[in-house]
């Protein structure tokens, strides 16, 4: 029987956004096509029955990179795709935020969302396709599900707020990169990348994002009226009404008496009690139900903080709702690292630790985007002893991934461009103590980091999350700072990085429905101010980066070489970039503009093996003096190399200022002489001559000493070098690394560095 296919469209930015159902995936409980241009995503939502005994809601989303959709076949040994990548990994969690609250309380089905994408324009984001496609895929679907919703990115190019910019505004022209999700009424998901955009511009961009998404909406309830199926009767877990009673009376005095423990792990321990004394007093009457009583106790606990917070103005720890906990503040703490900082707020502690490293230590990038490396990386790690707890250490889970791309977006703004800071950059931030907001903590740390290292960030950026509780008669509570027990207890947890002068990075989670905008406003004004204020105390300890780098980093010296010379520098197979790295034991990035960073912890081995590299490339000019090494006697004549590589002739007439009738008679075979060039005839060729010239500087320049193989025996100091041990690196010059580099041992001859393939036309010895 043929398909029913149903399609509808909807006009956001634009250009045209258009869902299709009824053609693949049929036996999935929803199934849509989203497709933007050329940006197609499967979408699919599957439910199964709940599994025994279980007490969440098992939400399950998935975002699928196919390379194909992209023409690229994985790089690897195994040629398919495996573990998501950061960016997929981030999808994922964009799709799962803003639909999780949208599930009836008490639903215990498992759900899973997959999102394929099956084509990339790499113009049309596949990421917003893929969060509308999953609100419409639950929407048409049997699956309890409260809404529709709708995402799109807003971009700011020269001042104008755009919708669903392409990637290529993104990456080149935008200061700011905001997701927004929503439902008709209400916000209720936000993660942004910014560069110091200021606050009331932030609120002008979600005012636009959420315009647009109603247009999404409305096409997804055309959807759904021509292609829904009716929503399945599901049971919902509650409690039973009589033990709900009976727990909450024996409960509430000892859960008052608990969060009067203003220290997390003692007030985790006294609520701990609560549960085991009333699950003991209650189980003779309640037989076999002491994980009821425990779920009752939970509700109990959360209702009775939210109480205390909105009716009373009373936090777990006594803080009133603007209040930041006790800032600690350090730097320089590891004596080998490049550079280290530690931030603590409260009983949540950080340890960021920046690596400074050259262009052979970027990320590759290997996934449908356009993007090839990374030279700036924040890791995020969160070990179990941070919260007290005993676990297995494995790999870092979305989470973590998600975390470490947050504080990666906020810092980003701020790290200097490669032409005036020529390094990779890596923090990792150790998470030693969690009680709340450790992803604030960790942009703190890392601004620590990086001016401890000397890295020249444009600002300090720091970092607060932002706290929501709504009571039952509409009154709310806006809280600075939220602890762990009131993220968990919360109906917000809204992370705000940035300068002074602006955001630079947003991500909002909410447990309700939406926010409004009032709500959002109030939270970024607070963020603001307390903003200001960990970066006056951050100021206090280290207010810019150092002038000088750590004496463990590597120095990077930058020279520039004409691009028809790296042929020379790389040699044949690599063998001239091979010697020069062996003899000096450097680091050296050939780029296909001329650059040539040579790295080395060592610096005078980097002055070496930058003198060798301007030997190589330097240019034989007429009028000036070298000297050079006798290579060839001929009867007319000696042939001097006068740098290497580079031949020149002393014609017999011009070996001396008296007549000589025999070469062999002055000269033999590896004397050395100072010679002038004479002239460079048109077809290249060297003349020299020996006549007035008997001493270094007679005549013309005078030349450095130079070794029996032409090279300088004693290296001088680059005229663009990285100065003295620990001074931080001139500017360089030139565009980004996102190339073909050349690499040692590569069939296509490669040194140590790095550098562009040789062409076989061009760059062949």
């Amino acid at each position: 029987m043929a398909a029913s296919v149903q399609r509808v469209a909807a006009d956001v930015g634009g250009r045209p956004i258009v869902f299709e159902t009824g053609s693949l995936a049929r036996q999935a409980n929803g199934s849509v096509t989203v497709r933007g241009g050329d940006t197609m995503v499967l979408v699919t939502a599957t439910s199964a029955q709940p599994r025994e005994g279980i007490d969440f809601f098992p939400l399950t989303c998935d975002f699928e990179e196919r390379m194909y959709a992209a023409g690229k076949i994985p790089g690897g040994f195994f040629k398919r795709e495996g573990r998501p990548g950061e960016a997929a990994v981030q999808a994922s969690r964009l799709m799962d935020r803003p639909i999780r609250p949208l599930f009836p309380r008490g639903f215990r089905n498992d759900v899973q969302v997959i999102a394929t994408v099956l084509s990339i324009d790499h113009e049309n984001d596949p990421v917003i396709l893929a969060i509308a496609g999953a609100s419409a895929a639950l929407s048409i679907s049997d699956i309890p599900f409260e809404g529709p919703i709708g995402a799109v990115r807003i971009g700011q190019v020269n001042g104008s707020l755009v919708v669903n910019p392409t990637w290529q505004q993104l990456e080149k022209e935008s200061d700011l990169d905001l997701v927004v999700a929503a439902s008709e009424s209400a916000i209720i998901m936000v993660e942004a990348g910014a560069s110091e955009v200021g606050e009331p511009r932030i609120l002008d961009a979600l005012d636009l994002a959420h315009q647009e998404i109603r247009r999404i909406i409305a096409a997804q309830r055309e959807l759904v009226a021509k292609a829904g199926k009716p929503k399945a009767e599901v049971q919902l877990a509650a409690p039973d009404p009589d033990l709900d009673r009976a727990v909450r009376a024996r409960a509430l005095p000892l859960i008052q008496a608990a969060l009067a423990a203003p220290e997390k792990l003692a007030r985790e321990d006294a609520l701990r009690g609560v549960t085991e004394e009333v699950a003991a007093a209650l189980l003779e009457q309640y037989p076999e139900r002491g994980k009821e009583i425990g779920e009752i106790v939970q509700t109990a606990i959360k209702d009775e903080v939210r109480r205390r917070i909105v009716a009373e103005g009373r936090r777990p720890d006594g803080r009133t709702h603007t209040d930041i906990r006790e800032l600690s503040i350090a730097v320089g703490l590891l004596p080998r690292a490049h550079g280290s900082g530690l931030f603590q707020r409260g009983q949540t502690q950080v340890l960021t630790v920046a690596t400074l490293g050259t262009g052979e230590d970027e990320q590759i990038i290997d996934d449908i985007s356009l993007r090839t490396s990374k030279r700036f990386m924040h890791h995020y790690s969160f070990p179990p002893f941070s919260v007290g707890e005993v676990r297995p250490l494995r790999g870092p889970g979305r989470r973590e991934v998600g975390h470490g791309l947050l504080v990666e977006r906020a810092l980003r703004p701020m790290i200097p461009d490669e032409t005036a800071f020529p390094y990779t950059i890596r923090l990792v931030s150790e998470v030693l103590e969690s009680n709340g907001s450790t992803s604030m903590a960790s942009v703190c740390g890392s601004t620590l980091a990086l001016m401890d290292a000397g890295v020249p960030i444009k600002a300090p950026v720091g970092g607060i999350a932002m706290g929501l509780v709504t009571g039952q008669d509409g009154k709310v509570a806006v809280l600075t700072d939220i602890q762990g027990l009131e993220d968990a207890m919360g109906d917000m947890d809204f992370k705000v990085a940035g300068t002074r002068m602006g955001v630079t990075a947003l991500q909002m989670d909410i447990k309700i429905k939406g926010l409004s905008r009032e709500i959002l406003a109030q939270a970024l004004e607070q963020a603001r101010q307390a903003r200001v204020v960990i970066l006056d105390a951050m100021a206090r300890v280290i207010a810019e980066p150092r002038t000088q780098l750590s004496p463990f980093a590597p120095r990077i010296i930058t020279i520039e070489i004409n691009p028809e010379k790296i042929r020379e520098v790389i040699g044949p197979g690599g063998k001239v970039i091979n010697k020069i790295t062996a003899e000096t034991g450097v680091k050296i990035d050939i780029e296909q503009d001329g650059r040539v960073l040579i790295a080395s912890v060592d610096e005078k081995a980097a002055q070496k093996a930058t003198a060798m590299i301007e030997a190589i490339v330097r240019e034989v000019k007429v009028g000036e003096i070298y000297l050079g090494r006798v290579t060839r006697l001929m009867n007319f004549g000696a042939f001097v190399e006068v740098l290497p590589g580079k031949e020149g002739l002393v014609h017999i007439s011009e070996l001396s200022d008296n007549r000589v009738n025999r070469v062999e008679d002055v000269v033999k075979i590896g004397d050395e002489l100072l010679v002038r060039v004479k002239e460079i005839d048109n077809l290249g060729r060297i003349n020299l001559t020996r006549r007035g010239v008997t001493a270094p500087g007679e005549g013309g320049q005078a030349p450095a000493e130079t070794s029996a193989g032409g090279l300088p025996a004693d290296a001088p100091p680059a005229s663009e070098s990285g100065g003295g041990p620990g001074q931080r690196p001139p500017q360089s010059h030139g565009h980004g690394r996102d190339r073909d580099r050349h690499r040692r041992g590569r069939p296509d001859g490669g040194g140590s560095g790095r550098g562009p393939r040789p062409d076989p036309n061009k760059h062949s010895p």
